[in-house]
């Protein structure tokens, strides 16, 4: 329900990370959706790219319909390159530990795009501390929700050898975003 209430502000807003990335993506790529929750950003990319998409969460909270599979959140069913991006989107946050699914994002994947919220500056902390407190409790999580800074981040790709392509700060007030495109 909550999905659907928002479907047209989750369209507008993945509307603009297609938008920044499609210097990245190319046309009919296939693109693994890494916790996709409603789907909607999944195929507002299908369809900005004219692509394939895959969608794979812990559980099926889809409001669209797009190929679908339940994973375990630690491995993924995919043989090695299986695809040409993976987007992860607003979702390492919510793992118990993002790094066995970036190590399988490296694995099935040419290209990672990452969109993270940042816990930097006084009211991106408390905003990133409130979404925790009401996701965890909305949707019942059973990993705790944990935010990362953007050094954080980059010092998990380099441990991990994932290039850095490119990286860009969203201007997505009051929240600090960034958007984080990785060689496998």
């Amino acid at each position: 329900m909550y999905y659907r209430i928002f479907s047209k502000i989750y369209q507008r807003a993945a509307r603009k990370m297609c938008l920044a990335c499609q210097n990245f993506i190319e046309e009919g790529s296939k693109i693994l959706d890494l916790g996709c929750g409603s789907g909607i950003v999944g195929m507002t990319f299908k369809k900005f790219f004219r692509g394939e998409i895959i969608g794979v969460d812990v559980k099926d909270r889809r409001v669209v319909n797009m190929p679908f599979k339940i994973i375990d959140g630690k491995s993924l069913p995919f043989p090695e390159n299986s695809f040409d991006v993976t987007l992860i989107n607003y979702v390492l946050h919510h793992s118990e530990d993002p790094i066995p699914l970036l190590k399988e994002a490296k694995r099935v994947s040419k290209k990672i795009i990452i969109f993270e919220d940042l816990p930097e500056g006084f009211l991106s902390k408390l905003i990133c501390s409130l979404h925790r407190f009401s996701f965890d409790k909305f949707f019942t999580n059973p990993n705790q929700t944990s935010f990362k800074t953007e050094k954080e981040w980059e010092e998990i790709f380099q441990e991990m050898g994932l290039d850095m392509l490119y990286k860009e700060r969203r201007h997505d007030f009051p929240v600090k975003k960034e958007l984080f495109i990785l060689g496998a």
